[in-house]
């Protein structure tokens, strides 16, 4: 399958482990500065492969080669603007998360890709943690019983230097501040665990200790789901000195279940009214990571190729990104409004957000 990538930041190398772990045929790459390319390409041992086209346009390169699937991995802000291009030339796609900024584009990239037939995945690969898909086993075999309330806990670090890498960090219009960049993929796997849909959200969001950016450090907020459970949101990157943890709960009747480690990639807790013998491998699981955006994107990758191949939605679709973008903008909205918030949210923008702190 002939794949390019656009964007080649702090994300890309993910991605392109996931290219050479699926034997995709890596066709082009492209970024607005060139020197990205040959880094990331150089990091891969990738530099002398003549076979991979180096592009500065994504419209030229997508013009010049027949290309089956893209990831698309830059800032945030042209997220939506390349898919939909991308959607129109009936090419799948891999989009980073957030998908998009506003809800009027997420709602847009379903309704185009649908119309298209394109596969659309957005890109929230902890869903494939092995932890995390033995709480989700757990729970679509019923064995929590009634939910009663579960929290998402994003406890982590980022200095002035990590801002300064990319000046679009921080911004409204580009990035959002610390519940879109860095909790967001916590804020789908709650979402997605306590049944999707939500009734309102009442957020605070405020920003105590990077006065350089646009956006928040530090968010909170409590969310009620139709099904009557209830739900707490913490995201930050206020925590001194690093990275602290990424930590979702969930409690329920019969079964209580702590995710942890620095991207929910261990099992802390793992306790059942209808335990087994299977349920000791669960406690204590660890699963090794190289860094904070753990191992989940071969999986999610592999996925869409399957998904691609076998014409059916994938895993994570771009109706979970929109979900998980709604969330953000919900607790958004609350902050700026100052009450609850009903979802659906039909309209907002993270650019409505602009001049609140």
């Amino acid at each position: 399958m002939k794949y390019a990538l656009i964007g080649c930041g702090r994300i890309a190398t993910n991605h392109i482990k996931a290219v050479i772990n699926n034997n995709l045929e890596f066709v082009a790459v492209c970024d607005v500065i060139p020197e990205h390319m040959e880094e990331l390409l150089k990091k891969h041992g990738l530099q002398t492969d003549t076979s991979i086209k180096r592009y500065t346009d994504y419209k030229k390169m997508i013009e010049e080669n027949d290309i089956e699937l893209i990831g698309i991995a830059t800032e945030s802000g042209i997220h939506a603007e390349i898919a939909l291009y991308c959607i129109d030339q009936g090419i799948n796609l891999i989009i980073e998360k957030p998908m998009a900024m506003s809800m009027t584009d997420a709602t847009e990239i379903i309704r185009r890709s649908e119309k298209k037939g394109v596969k659309v995945s957005a890109c929230h690969q902890n869903r494939f943690n092995v932890a995390v898909q033995e709480m989700r086993k757990a729970l679509e075999a019923g064995r929590f019983g009634r939910l009663s309330h579960g929290s998402i806990h994003v406890r982590w670090n980022r200095n002035e230097s990590y801002y300064t890498q990319a000046p679009w960090r921080g911004t409204w219009a580009q990035d959002g501040g610390a519940l879109m960049n860095q909790c967001i993929h916590g804020i789908d796997l709650l979402r997605w665990m306590m049944g999707n849909e939500i009734d309102e959200v009442y957020g605070v969001t405020k920003q105590q200790f990077h006065d350089y950016l646009e956006a928040e450090d530090i968010g909170m907020a409590v969310v009620k789901f139709k099904n009557g459970a209830v739900a707490t949101i913490e995201g930050t990157t206020n925590v001194y000195p690093q990275n602290l943890e990424e930590t979702l709960y969930l409690f329920g009747e019969n079964g209580t279940v702590k995710l942890g480690g620095k991207s929910t990639n261990n099992i802390d807790v793992w306790n059942f009214s209808d335990e087994t013998e299977e349920d000791q491998a669960n406690k204590g699981l660890e699963e090794a990571t190289s860094n904070v955006y753990g191992n989940g994107h071969t999986s999610l990758y592999a996925d869409v190729i399957d998904a691609i191949k076998n014409d059916r939605a994938p895993y994570v679709d771009a109706y979970a990104g929109r979900n998980a973008l709604e969330l953000v903008l919900a607790i958004y909205k609350s902050q700026k409004e100052g009450q609850a918030v009903k979802l659906p949210l039909v309209e907002f923008a993270s650019t409505d957000m602009a001049g609140e702190f």
